[in-house]
């Protein structure tokens, strides 16, 4: 394998948000991360599926729309898969022989990536054919790639106290937080994490899929203080950015 050239933090990353949680994280260096892929989600472009290259899918939680395309995805691609325990088994069960199954508060490093599971507030049944299996805890991530730059992905969750201690001890510079209601945090709740959190950009996510989710980052920028609202950024699905 070439050796990668060495990177800083000031080397844009780049962001693509597919709709609903799901997103691809690419690195300076080209590593591609991709993090609960449905990719099928009635607001995703078309093509969605059609990925030249991922390296590593984290998967939050077993409900179908975070779990999603994994497998399709994960045979298509050969990338490594990471989830909870249970969920990493389920995978396994299916063929998959590239899954790291870990736990909250565990980390593993893959291409230089450096994965943590955290904790989320949220149920995590898998749904694979009508029948709910258990499906271990859900989960959020953070994600620290080769220049440093960190990424928190809450998963499907609603607000709890330690994500000040998230902040404090990953310091993220970007976090995605679910903002659509009913099923995971509002805007309101959303705003209040953020605080809690002190990233340097926000996104939402979770919303706008179905007429239910109906928080919006207009409403979040409304619940926080005046010198965050510049950090939120609103993303087209399949349109990347630079971060």
């Amino acid at each position: 394998m070439a050796q990668r050239r060495a990177v800083s933090k000031k080397q844009q990353f780049t962001l693509t948000w597919f709709g609903h949680s799901a997103f691809k994280l690419e690195s300076p260096t080209g590593i591609v991360v991709l993090i609960d892929p449905w990719l099928d989600n009635p607001k995703a472009p078309p093509g969605a599926k059609e990925l030249a290259r991922v390296d590593i899918i984290l998967v939050t939680h077993g409900h179908g729309d975070h779990l999603g395309n994994t497998l399709e995805i994960a045979r298509q691609t050969n990338a490594r898969v990471v989830a909870i325990y249970e969920i990493g088994l389920f995978l396994q069960s299916k063929g998959l022989n590239r899954v790291e199954g870990i736990n909250k508060s565990g980390t593993v490093t893959i291409e230089g990536v450096r994965v943590t599971m955290t904790h989320a507030q949220h149920s995590s049944g898998l749904e694979p054919g009508g029948e709910i299996l258990a499906g271990g805890d859900p989960a959020g991530y953070v994600v620290r790639f080769e220049n440093g730059f960190t990424v928190y992905h809450a998963g499907d969750t609603g607000l709890f106290g330690d994500m000040k201690l998230i902040g404090e001890l990953y310091r993220p510079d970007l976090v995605l937080l679910p903002i659509g209601g009913v099923f995971t945090m509002g805007p309101e709740e959303a705003a209040y994490a953020c605080r809690l959190l002190k990233p340097k950009s926000i996104v939402g996510m979770h919303y706008g899929t179905y007429p239910v989710l109906a928080g919006t980052p207009a409403e979040l920028r409304r619940h926080l203080p005046a010198p965050m609202r510049k950090a939120v950024r609103e993303l087209i699905p399949g349109v990347p950015v630079k971060m």
